[in-house]
C-alpha cells in the first residue's frame, strides 16, 4: 500500500506539473521506421517523471464489412480485455497497482492502444510490458465477446430513441451514401460477430508496417527505439491492402424531416468537407472559426442567438479524415421556430461563402487561435496526440512549428474562395429530428 501510495503522489505532482510546467515552444519531433516496419515519431522530454506511448492502425469504422459493421471498434474494445497469461481482470488490475492508465482511440480512419504511466523504471516496464500483451497477444474470450455485443446491441437500441443519436445516423448516411465512412453498427450486424471475425481483422488490420508508434516524455531515443521495436515486432504480418475510396465533392441535396416527440427539433446541415492533407485545410479551418467554430464569437452564433434568441447554440465544423470528412452545422431549436432559424442559418452560409468575413472578423480569428495555441500544447497527454495524428495522416513534422505563421497568413480572400470553391449552399444534406408539423388546408 506504501508503494502504491507512494505512486499516486508521484503522479498527481506529475500531473500538475504537465498541465502548468509545459514551455509554450513547439515540442522537437523526432521520427524513424523501427526494426518491425512500424512508423515512430518522438518527443524526448525529462522536465516531469511521465511517460506516454500511443500505438494507431488503420483499423477504424470504415474497414468493416457491409453486413459485419462493429466488427472493427469491437476488436479495438477487446484487445484489452484478455491477452494470453492475463484475464481482463488481470490487466486492468496490473495498471492500477503501478497508476498507469491504459486507454485508446477508435474513428472512422483509425484504432489505437495508448498507456500513460510513471517513467519510473520498475513501473514503466511493468506498463509497457501488459501495453505490449494487449497489442500482440489478444485472445478474444467468447465469453467476453457474447458479454460486449449485449452492451452495444443495447447501447444501439437506445439510441435508436434518441433525437441526436438519430439525427446522426441520418445525417451520416446523407452525406457518404455507400462509402466505407457511411458504415454504421446496427443490432443485425452485431448480432452476427464472432470470434472468428476478430481474429480475422485482427490479423488483417494491426501489422507492424501499418502502425503509428508516438512516444513523448521521460525517456531517451536509445529506450524509445527499443520501446517501439517491443510493441509492435511480434504483431500479425499481413500484406494486405485495404484502400479507401475518395469520396465526392459534391453530394445531390436532400432534407429528411423525421418525426420524434422531442419538444425541440434537432437540426443538422452540411456537406462533405476536407481531408487533413487538404491543401485548403487551414484557410477552411480559420474561415470556420469565424462561421461557427469559435463559440459565441461565431457568425452563427450572433445571428441565430444573440440576434434572434432562436437557439442556445449553434455550431460549426470540419472533421478532417483520411479521405473527406464532413463540414457540418448544428443546433437545436423549439419545433415551432425550427423552419426560421434553419432558413437564418442557410442564409447566414450562403452570406459567408459570398462576402467572406470582415477584416475586423478575421484578425480576431487570428489573435484568439495563435494566442490559443501554446494552450493546446502545454501537456503531454495532448501533444502525443497530435504526434499519432501527424504520424498517421503522413502530415509534415514542421506541422506544429508551422501553425501560427500560417494562420497568421490568411486572408479574407483565401478564405471567400476557399468556401465558395469546397461549399455549396445548394448542395448540402439536411436532417430535422422532431421535425415541427406541416400546416394542412
Amino acid at each position: 500500500m506504501a508503494i502504491k501510495a507512494k505512486i499516486m503522489t508521484v503522479l498527481s505532482v506529475a500531473a500538475l506539473c504537465c498541465t502548468a510546467g509545459m514551455a509554450s515552444a513547439t515540442p522537437k519531433i523526432q521520427h524513424w521506421q523501427s526494426e518491425s516496419g512500424a512508423k515512430v515519431l518522438f518527443v524526448e522530454d525529462h522536465n516531469i517523471p511521465m511517460l506516454d506511448v500511443s500505438v494507431n492502425f488503420a483499423a477504424g469504422s470504415s474497414f468493416d464489412a457491409v453486413d459485419k459493421a462493429g466488427v472493427a471498434s469491437l476488436t479495438r474494445r477487446m484487445l484489452a480485455l484478455g491477452v494470453a497469461g492475463m484475464s481482463e481482470d488481470e490487466i486492468s488490475t496490473g495498471m492500477a497497482d503501478i497508476g498507469a492508465v491504459l486507454g485508446g482511440d477508435f474513428s472512422q480512419d483509425m484504432a489505437g492502444i495508448s498507456v500513460r504511466t510513471l517513467s519510473q523504471v520498475e513501473v514503466r516496464d511493468q506498463a509497457l510490458d501488459i501495453m505490449a500483451r494487449v497489442l500482440q497477444t489478444p485472445v478474444f474470450p467468447e465469453d467476453v465477446l457474447s458479454r460486449e455485443k449485449a452492451r452495444k446491441i443495447a447501447a444501439l437500441k437506445e439510441a435508436e430513441t434518441k433525437p441526436g443519436s438519430i439525427a446522426d445516423k441520418a445525417f451520416r448516411k446523407a452525406i457518404y451514401g455507400d462509402h466505407p465512412y457511411g458504415l454504421m453498427s446496427e443490432v443485425e450486424s452485431v448480432e452476427k460477430i464472432s470470434v472468428a471475425d476478430l481474429k480475422d481483422f485482427y490479423r488483417t488490420h494491426y501489422n507492424p508496417g501499418k502502425a503509428v508508434v508516438a512516444i513523448m516524455g521521460d525517456v531517451s531515443r536509445q529506450l524509445a527505439e527499443k520501446i517501439a521495436d517491443n510493441l509492435t515486432t511480434k504483431l500479425p504480418a499481413s500484406d494486405a491492402k485495404h484502400e479507401l475510396p475518395e469520396v465526392a465533392m459534391q453530394i445531390a441535396p436532400s432534407e429528411q424531416r423525421i418525426e420524434h416527440p422531442a419538444t425541440q427539433s434537432h437540426i443538422l446541415v452540411g456537406s462533405p468537407g476536407m481531408s487533413r492533407k487538404d491543401p485548403d485545410y487551414k484557410v477552411l479551418y480559420v474561415g470556420n472559426y469565424i462561421l461557427g467554430g469559435g463559440g459565441f464569437v461565431s457568425r452563427l452564433m450572433e445571428e441565430v442567438r444573440e440576434k434572434r434568441g432562436l437557439a442556445y447554440s449553434v455550431y460549426s465544423y470540419f472533421m478532417p479524415l483520411k479521405q473527406l470528412g464532413v463540414f457540418q452545422i448544428g443546433l437545436q431549436t423549439k419545433k415551432e421556430q425550427a423552419d426560421e432559424a434553419l432558413q437564418l442559418v442557410r442564409k447566414t452560409l450562403s452570406e459567408f461563402i459570398e462576402h467572406g468575413p470582415t477584416d475586423k472578423e478575421l484578425q480576431a480569428a487570428k489573435d484568439n487561435l495563435i494566442g490559443g495555441f501554446p494552450l493546446r500544447i502545454n501537456s503531454n497527454r495532448k501533444i502525443i496526440s497530435y504526434l499519432g495524428v501527424i504520424g498517421y495522416y503522413d502530415l509534415p513534422l514542421t506541422y506544429l512549428d508551422d501553425f501560427a505563421d500560417e494562420v497568421e497568413s490568411i486572408t479574407v480572400e483565401q478564405i471567400q474562395d476557399a468556401f465558395s470553391r469546397r461549399i455549396d449552399p445548394e448542395a448540402m444534406a439536411t436532417v430535422i429530428v422532431g421535425a415541427p408539423e406541416v400546416a394542412t388546408e
